[in-house]
């Protein structure tokens, strides 16, 4: 195994604890607004403290980027770290057990090992570059879907950035006439996941940050899946805009849709 791929799990799976007791403590959660329908908790943060802390223990020199503290730029700028303590913090706050830890580490802009852990339901997937995915250690793989007949996709509603929502509803209507069925689950990470595993056949979203997408990116490639931007490019990590499947699935999505956005998503 990788070792920085050892300290991500072993990272993962101490933050994971943290949310469970929290979880089971409803009364222990504190909630903050960070914008229009963007919250963080206490306990992200302390989940978030804690994997800190297991990386700059193992790799002292390292960078990292995390959601709720932001940049700590070490001395190795090569070497950064993107955290996502809790992808699905709204599910969390609601009680709904559908959430995730999400670590990434790159080299030289290429991310060499992730982690994506489902403490509820005790799911950790995990991949290294060039050495495929596993979820709790068994190899993944995305769908052999074809098309988009009878697919089940993944989506999330623009909730940050609703000035979307025409577009998006447009584009929502398109695909329903192609695809079988559509799931919002509200974790990002554990979209980009189930696709890797065969459990979604595409996933497509409006904004995200670097750390929602991270964890997954990798998982999904090394499952032989492809990501995107809007366009069919490699903006995503800067725009937000992803689209993410099989390649037959994602080429389908793009002749779909790529009509359908506003220029400013497909930049």
């Amino acid at each position: 195994m990788h070792p920085m791929l050892n300290i991500a799990i072993r990272a993962a799976r101490k933050a994971g604890n943290v949310a469970i007791k929290a979880y089971e403590n409803p009364g222990s959660i504190e909630v903050d607004t960070k914008g229009s329908n963007d919250f963080a908790t206490n306990v992200d943060r302390a989940a978030e403290a804690l994997i800190i802390e297991t990386i700059k223990k193992a790799y002292p020199d390292h960078t990292i980027i995390a959601e709720e503290s932001g940049l700590a730029k070490g001395n190795d700028s090569e070497t950064q770290w993107i955290i996502d303590p809790i992808d699905g913090t709204t599910n969390f706050i609601k009680n709904i057990p559908h959430f995730a830890v999400s670590i990434a580490a790159r080299v030289k802009g290429k991310t060499e090992v992730s982690v994506v852990y489902n403490p509820m339901s005790n799911e950790l997937f995990t991949a290294s570059r060039g050495q495929g995915a596993q979820l709790n250690g068994y190899r993944i793989r995305v769908s052999n879907a074809k098309d988009l007949e009878g697919c089940v996709l993944a989506t999330a509603f623009p909730f940050r950035a609703k000035q979307y929502s025409d577009s998006y509803f447009t584009v929502l209507q398109k695909l329903f006439t192609k695809c079988g069925d559509f799931r919002r689950t509200g974790s990002a990470a554990l979209d980009l996941a189930y696709v890797a595993s065969g459990r979604l056949d595409g996933f497509f979203e409006i904004g995200l940050k670097p750390w929602d997408i991270a964890g997954g990116e990798l998982i999904l490639r090394e499952a032989g899946g492809v990501i995107t931007d809007f366009a069919g490019g490699n903006n995503y990590m800067v725009s937000g805009n992803i689209v993410a499947g099989n390649p037959k699935v994602v080429k389908e999505l793009l002749i779909a849709t790529q009509n359908e956005w506003p220029e400013k998503l497909r930049n």
